[in-house]
């Protein structure tokens, strides 16, 4: 699970890699779930989250960025 201090310390294009390797990882875990071969069920909760950070992250800074 990601921290949001360790975030906003990254870069506007660190953190949409980061979203895009986490909306990867979602999906893959979507479709291990779906063939029942997922291994660690709690870890699709902390990858919503995770993405949940960053998006949220992402808006503040474009709220700011826009005043």
């Amino acid at each position: 699970m990601t921290k949001a201090t360790d975030l906003r310390a990254k870069s506007d294009d660190q953190l949409t890699e980061e979203l895009g390797n986490l909306k990867r990882e979602a999906f893959n875990l979507r479709f291990q779930a779906a063939t029942s071969q997922l291994e660690k069920p709690s870890r699709v909760k902390e990858v919503r989250k995770d993405i949940a950070r960053i998006k949220t992250l992402q808006s503040e800074r474009n709220r700011s960025a826009a005043k």
